[in-house]
């Protein structure tokens, strides 16, 4: 993230240590950091907009200008924190999928672009005519992993299971939170590669178009 308290020196760590980072988009929670107040009022306007369920669905024009002008500044902002422009974006609240992002075509093409969750057993397909709008823009546009998980819940029997093979045809991103207890001992312990078995785990991010099957864990920002 940037424009938050602790973005500069973040981005001073990542550089020193050669942690791979993509932009993680932040439209519905006030920025921290310095930032001028004209972008601080657009982006508080987005965020009261998306706070809307339907929002994210639904192009407004009207906030056209205010989407462009608070994506180009975060894009700006990364380039000027790492000397380059972002590899792969996703989004706080997973908001860099609304419609004024997707269709106003405000992420630079061929980018990695993290798709919504995947549906797991007994989960209701809601918003499902959203999702394949959104699936048929990735693909025409960006590239993204073929599906995207939760590191949690860890206590269903055979789940990590069950999306640890689906990387024998197709990439797979885990989302992981080592800032909880739970993942982190998890992650730390060794138990992931236990239930991995011989599957191979990224140690950076899954890269799509070079269909190379796997699985990657990552750390969005908290």
């Amino acid at each position: 993230m940037v424009f938050m308290q602790d973005s500069e020196r973040a981005a001073k760590i990542a550089q020193q240590r050669g942690i791979c980072v993509g932009l993680h988009l932040n439209f519905t929670t006030p920025f921290s950091g310095s930032c001028s107040a004209k972008l601080s009022d657009k982006q508080h306007k987005l965020g009261a907009y998306l706070r809307w369920s339907a929002a994210r669905a639904i192009f407004h024009p009207g906030l056209a200008e205010c989407f462009e002008y608070v994506v180009k500044a975060q894009m700006d902002e990364f380039q000027r924190l790492y000397r380059e422009s972002p590899s792969r974006v996703d989004g706080h609240h997973h908001v860099h999928l609304c419609a004024n992002v997707l269709l106003g075509g405000l992420l630079e093409a061929g980018v990695v672009v993290r798709p919504h969750f995947s549906y797991e057993r007994g989960e209701k397909h809601v918003h499902t005519v959203y999702r394949a709008v959104t699936r048929f823009l990735l693909k025409r546009r960006y590239r993204a992993t073929d599906y995207l998980f939760s590191l949690t819940p860890l206590e269903q029997p055979g789940r990590l299971e069950g999306i640890f093979a689906l990387s024998d045809n197709s990439v797979v991103e885990v989302e992981t939170h080592p800032i909880e207890p739970e993942e982190y001992q998890f992650l730390t312990s060794g138990e992931i590669f236990r239930v991995a078995g011989g599957i191979p785990i990224a140690s950076g991010p899954a890269i799509p178009g070079y269909r190379q099957p796997g699985v990657t864990t990552v750390t969005p920002t908290p």
